[in-house]
């Protein structure tokens, strides 16, 4: 029995929307690989422009204008979001009678979790979007085609190079936001809560080990480079005029979201196990 032809037309509607999916996630991924193989040669011939870009995700142009490039949104952001850890952990140990221990948790916390994530979801709204943006403009505007044109390899020139000066920039930055972290946490429990200030520092020294903070800047690292090539992926492959860059934007910002979501939760069971442990509580 044959199908009715408008059933026919959506099967092959939703076919080919898969296959156009799936062809999307194939360029993607083989753009990664192609950038991080070209690594090396990136290192030999674009250093320059590396540390151009450096400049440029740190500071950024006009960065006393702009509250200090992205240094100054990782710390703003870092402070504000581990001010609340602070006061939501003591009110919640409060209700228990174990307020003195809010150091404890600002220290798991912060290190674990709040820092990295605060510091790679700033990364992708202030640098990322601005990658996807300036490939986005240079592949409608025929810049990249101009490229391979000169014999220039553009992917990179172009997505290599950003990915190198994301990684270089990401250790200083993140260790910017931890310490406001740090702070944040300090101040909200120490001086809004009166909190006394030796019994945080002990609790908050008791369980930050070194371990921790290696595995933080780790983690920092891995979104660091995971916001870089899919930003520059969707600037990259970027069609359909200004429109599609503005769209191409918005899809990045999404992709980049989620996939530190799940790089989070994996690099978390990686690092900690799935019953994360306290040996200085021993627990």
């Amino acid at each position: 029995m044959a199908l009715p032809p408008a059933v026919t037309r959506f099967a092959a509607a939703r076919l080919g929307s898969i296959v156009d999916a799936l062809a999307a996630v194939g360029l993607h991924f083989t753009c990664y690989l192609r950038a991080i193989a070209a690594i090396p040669h990136v290192l030999g011939r674009h250093g320059r422009d590396v540390a151009r870009l450096v400049g440029e995700i740190s500071l950024g142009s006009a960065s006393l204008l702009a509250g200090g490039g992205t240094i100054g949104v990782v710390f703003a952001m870092s402070f504000v979001s581990s001010t609340q850890v602070g006061l939501e952990g003591h009110r919640g140990l409060d209700l228990l009678g174990l307020s003195p221990m809010t150091g404890l948790a600002a220290a798991l916390v912060s290190t674990r979790e709040i820092a990295p994530l605060v510091a790679s979801i700033a990364l992708a709204a202030k640098v990322g979007t601005g990658f996807t943006a300036q490939l986005g403009a240079m592949r409608i505007s025929e810049e990249i085609d101009a490229l391979e044109a000169m014999s220039v390899r553009s992917l990179p020139y172009l997505v290599s190079t950003r990915m190198v000066a994301a990684f270089l920039s990401v250790i200083p930055l993140y260790l910017v936001g931890l310490f406001a972290s740090y702070l944040a946490t300090g101040v909200a429990v120490v001086y809004l809560n009166g909190v006394s200030e030796g019994t945080y520092n002990y609790y908050f020294r008791l369980v930050l080990t070194p371990e921790d903070v290696l595995f933080s800047l780790l983690k920092a690292v891995a979104f660091a480079i995971v916001v870089t090539l899919v930003h520059c992926a969707y600037g990259y492959y970027a069609a359909g005029g200004p429109e599609g860059v503005g769209k191409a934007a918005g899809r990045a910002l999404r992709t980049s979201i989620v996939a530190i979501t799940i790089a989070d939760v994996l690099l978390s069971i990686a690092f900690w196990g799935l019953r994360p442990t306290l040996p200085a509580l021993g627990i």
